[in-house]
């Protein structure tokens, strides 16, 4: 199991159509964040959060072949923000659900 993770983690970036579809996740959960946190008054961290995990990813996806280990350290740190907001929104509802 730890190979195979390593070579998804670590594999070449695909570009193209996945890096589009990240950034405009990164665009959506951005434009959420300034309408529900700014314009409405309702704090909504948890779409900032999503916003920058899909532009890490979304960049890793963007890179050239040959930056295959920048691509994985980009790629990993998107999971654990990712993953960290989920296990927040998990352990401490009140905080996001109000």
């Amino acid at each position: 199991m730890p190979f195979r993770v390593k070579d998804v983690v670590f594999s070449e970036p695909s570009g193209g159509a996945q890096a589009f579809a990240m950034f405009a996740g990164s665009v959506t959960m951005a434009s959420l964040f300034v309408y529900f946190g700014i314009l409405r008054g309702v704090p909504s961290v948890h779409s900032l959060v999503m916003a920058v995990g899909f532009a890490l990813s979304g960049l890793a996806e963007s890179l050239p072949s040959e930056r295959r280990r920048l691509a994985g350290g980009l790629r990993v740190t998107a999971i654990a923000l990712l993953t960290g907001l989920l296990v927040l929104i998990i352990s401490v509802p009140d905080v996001f659900l109000g």
